[in-house]
């Protein structure tokens, strides 16, 4: 039989099993270093179907590793499985079929790499969209997950077949200020007002935003601004984020941030003190010439592109996985019509049949664009070379 044929049949045996999957984690929605179901679930599901699995890695409590090792030579491959849940709507970026779709990816292609050669993982990782000790892509790659990884592949729920897009750096800082309680009336020059030093803060930064890049993103909230009008505020927080579409800017912004929290501290006696919430998350890497394998093999499954033009303004941690491999997260289809990401309409349609429907159709879109660069030594190479021009270029500038 060939491999694709095997591929299919795989998929077309397991759809049912990971649907059940992908709508017990929808119904059970889980946020960041709190994805015990949806990590015990998907890593259960690939022990038994012969990987060797791992729990709580690269730091994190709720992520995985899974591998199947073929015993022979060949490349490495990593499905990047995401199952974390919005904080208060749940599911509402689908990622309770992003999670199915890559491990059955992974199950499918495991069915043929004997033959191939090489080796298939599918990792987990937690938090995507933030939170306590979220992005974790950023852990796996500090930790070297990817270091013999040669692609990694994973598709996002949408409503429109896409191929990669553009995302935007980010660094999530919380700013705290410490002053001196007084009675705001009676003694209020035996004070030091922390809100104040956070008034400047915003204050500085909208007088920054005049001399940024266009691509640069600056939002913030007030996290804490005292406890009662009469009393000085001893203690007063907030919370950014600072956006760039590339690394090196957005690092800048962190560099003339922490510049701005030392000003106001100056400016204010207030003790500052400013640190990353969570891990840093890169900006997408593109690698054209692995999106046209994707394009290929979705248009072999009668399925076509969307056109469109520019990026994406948001933020994802597959950005810090497209630095250190090429790797692709094209958009698939789960609906008919238009939805909003992070509303109710996408967590609905999330567990409905047009979204069952795309787990095996983007599990075998990823698992064909597997095998072909398993086939052809020479396609990855040149992949793993576009991609190596696309990284130094980012760094130079």
């Amino acid at each position: 039989m060939k491999y694709r044929e095997r591929i299919e049949r795989c998929i077309s045996e397991q759809a049912g099993a990971f649907e059940d999957i992908a709508l017990a984690i929808h119904a059970r929605p889980e946020v960041s270093n709190h994805e015990f179901f949806a990590c015990q679930t998907l890593s259960d599901k690939l022990a038994e179907q012969g990987f060797d699995v791992r729990v709580d890695v690269a730091g994190h409590r709720t992520g995985f590793d899974a591998r199947y090792r073929s015993g022979k030579p060949g490349p490495t491959v990593a499905f990047l499985a995401e199952y974390d849940a919005l904080p208060g709507i749940g599911h509402a970026c689908g990622h309770n079929l992003f999670g199915a779709i890559s491990a059955l990816a992974g199950c499918a292609l495991k069915h043929i790499v004997d033959d191939l050669g090489g080796e298939v993982r599918v990792y987990g990782t937690p938090g995507e969209e933030g939170g306590e000790n979220g992005s974790a892509k950023e852990s796996f790659v500090r930790e070297g997950f990817f270091k013999d990884v040669d692609f990694a592949l994973c598709a996002h729920p949408s409503d429109r077949h896409l191929l990669t897009t553009t995302t935007l750096a980010n660094n999530c800082v919380k700013i705290e200020f410490t002053g001196r309680p007084a009675h705001a009336a009676a003694s209020p020059e035996k004070g030091i007002n922390a809100l104040d030093a956070v008034l400047f803060v915003f204050n500085a930064i909208n007088a920054m935003r005049q001399h940024v890049t266009d691509d640069c993103r600056i939002h913030g909230i007030i996290t804490h601004g005292g406890d009662a009008p009469n009393i000085v505020p001893e203690f007063a927080a907030c919370y950014f984020f600072l956006r760039a579409a590339k690394k090196p800017t957005a690092q800048d912004l962190y560099d003339k941030m922490e510049r701005i929290v030392e000003g106001a501290s100056l400016a204010t006696g207030a003790a500052g003190r400013m640190y990353l919430s969570q891990n840093r998350v890169d900006n997408t890497l593109l690698t054209p010439s692995l999106d046209a394998v994707y394009r290929k093999n979705l248009e072999s499954c009668g399925e076509q592109l969307t056109p469109v033009t520019g990026g994406g303004m948001g933020s994802s941690d597959v950005g810090n996985v497209s630095h250190a491999v090429p790797t692709i997260q094209p958009s698939l289809r789960i609906s008919d019509g238009p939805l909003t990401a992070h509303s109710e309409g996408f967590r609905e349609a999330a567990k409905a049949r047009r979204a069952l429907d795309a787990i095996p159709l983007g599990a075998k879109v990823l698992a064909l664009t597997a095998m072909d660069l398993f086939l052809d030594p020479d396609l990855l190479q040149r992949i793993q070379a576009e991609h190596a021009r696309a990284l130094a270029e980012e760094l130079e500038g």
